[in-house]
């Protein structure tokens, strides 16, 4: 290794000229004064700085990890063509990351929950423990706490024991202590081969992920927020026990470990040789406070999340849950009611004649997006732009971020004939290269329509988002005339799609709120 693998380097990860969009903050100028302090080094970096420097720290000296799939360019990249499956090779033009390393890193800024999945020995697990280790907790703890998934676990095991004194002696649940487990008081939590827990240990679990306590004999153990790391070796049901739904959907984001490139087997001799435990060697520079994450979060919340881009996600996210079919009401032909029920996926999903499927987006998938999801899409877009410097998001961010937020969340209907396609049979295996297609031809789509310039629906709502107030009825009547006129020039496009159905929803969400307040005005006359 050319460099000392227990510091940080000086130099600035980033153009100067990248941070310039943030905002004005006169704190900083007083901190860091005009002129350096003479004699001392400026440690006082901005905690955006401090974050991308533990990921240069973590991809140079921690983990062989040689991939950039999280792809930037600033000019046209160069591609290449490669095999009989004409597979291309993207040589990026910006500066670029591994999904291995900054998701989990993200994560526990942001105090998510990370799946990371893939063959044994591949570094899920030693890459949570350097993520324990950068929140400042000691090796030896961050090991200890670990929760390996088995067969046999308990909900004791899990969570605490009773003391057997209280047991013999209580006269009522109130009087039992629990001898609680370290590891729920921590702010990074590990679990090891999760889909190894049993299923009523995975319950307890949940309790824990969803709503951060844990409960035995009526004692309540109230846990901090914490950054999750689960991981499993095979996330198509391969382990002991099928994860129950309710815990998978708990995940906010799924992070393949790739392979070991071959051609770095020397630097995996020196590390045998020299007997290297990164985990050992992590610079203090880079070791987060509990306040400094939390100053983080709120610095993330700031990130704007521009109009333009908005809509783009509104109209992506639009397109998966209608299913035209599945009930007789407007507000039923979705996707979660043929859920409930007990008629065939397939069966009405072959009702929907006429669409062209493989362009229709929605026939692709078997649901459509929680609440939980698109929240988690937002944060996760801000956090990555936040670790970029940047002040607010771009499409690209987004882009980047959804193939991992909804790889298990969104549900692949393998039977769809967009997969029939000889260039899309791939995205039945690669569910990551999928959603980025899936992402691609919704923003093709929304070009093609022109929805920048000529969006009525948005501006009907903006309308409405003005205020009620000083309203005449007249005006009122008029825009119900508009929303009843949008709703016609719907009507006579006779094929229905997922974009339209949550427009027509929403145009008629105005229409009754309108109507509500005509009725009210006409009668205080």
């Amino acid at each position: 290794m050319t460099n000392p693998p227990n510091k940080i380097s000086e130099s600035p990860t980033i153009p100067k000229s990248k941070t310039g969009d943030r905002k004005f903050d006169i704190s900083s100028l007083l901190e860091d004064g005009p002129l350096p302090l003479s004699g001392e080094k400026n440690h006082s970096i901005g905690l955006d700085e401090k974050l991308r420097k533990a990921y240069f720290w973590i991809t140079n000296f921690a983990i062989i990890n040689p991939f950039y799939d999280i792809e930037y360019n600033d000019t046209p990249p160069l591609k290449f063509t490669i095999g009989d499956s004409k597979s291309t090779i993207t040589l990026p033009t910006a500066q670029s990351y591994s999904s291995f390393v900054l998701l989990p890193l993200l994560t526990l800024i942001v105090r998510g929950k990370c799946l990371l999945v893939g063959g044994p020995g591949r570094g899920k697990t030693a890459s949570a423990i350097l993520m324990g280790v950068i929140a400042g907790y000691p090796i030896r703890e961050i090991k200890r706490a670990i929760q390996h998934g088995q067969p046999q676990m308990t909900i004791t095991d899990l969570l605490g024991n009773p003391l057997p004194s209280d047991m013999m002696q209580a006269k009522s649940m109130d009087e039992i202590k629990i001898a609680w487990r370290k590891w729920l008081g921590m702010q990074v939590k590990i679990i090891d081969e999760y889909n190894r827990i049993p299923t009523r240990t995975q319950s307890a679990l949940l309790t824990i992920m969803g709503d951060n306590y844990a409960e035995i004999y009526d004692q309540i153990f109230e846990c901090p927020d914490a950054a999750w790391y689960l991981t499993a070796n095979d996330d198509a049901g391969g382990g002991t026990y099928q994860v129950i739904e309710a815990l998978r959907d708990r995940i906010d984001i799924v992070v393949k470990a790739p392979h070991f490139n071959t051609r770095f087997i020397k630097d995996l001799i020196q590390r045998v040789e020299e007997g290297y435990k990164p985990e050992a060697l992590v610079p203090k520079e880079i070791v987060f406070s509990e306040e400094e994450i939390k100053t983080i979060n709120e610095e993330i919340r700031n990130v704007v999340f521009p109009p333009k881009l908005r809509r783009r996600m509104e109209f992506f996210t639009s397109q998966f849950e209608f299913m035209e079919y599945a009930g007789e009401q407007l507000e039923y032909k979705t996707k979660d009611t043929a859920k409930l029920s007990t008629v065939d996926f397939a069966a009405l999903s072959s009702s929907e004649t006429g669409k062209d499927k493989t362009k229709d987006l929605g026939s692709q998938t078997k649901n459509g997006l929680s609440v939980r999801a698109i929240f988690t899409c937002i944060n996760y877009a801000k956090a990555l732009a936040y670790f970029r410097g940047l002040a607010e998001v771009s499409l690209d961010d987004l882009s980047h971020v959804l193939p991992f937020v909804l790889h298990d969340k969104l549900v692949q209907n393998s039977d769809s004939p967009f997969f029939e396609d000889a260039d899309h049979k791939v995205y039945r295996s690669d569910r990551v290269s999928w959603i980025r297609k899936l992402f691609s031809l919704s923003l093709s789509e929304y070009d093609r329509l022109g929805l920048d310039k000529n969006d009525t629906v948005s501006n009907l709502s903006t309308k409405f988002e003005e205020g009620l107030e000083g309203l005449s009825a007249k005006d009122t009547k008029q825009r119900l005339v508009e929303i009843e006129r949008e709703i016609e020039t719907m009507a006579k496009q006779r094929k229905l799609y997922g974009h339209m159905f949550d427009d027509l929803l929403q145009l008629k969400y105005l229409h009754q709120r309108y109507t509500n307040y005509l009725k009210w005005a006409e009668s205080n006359v």
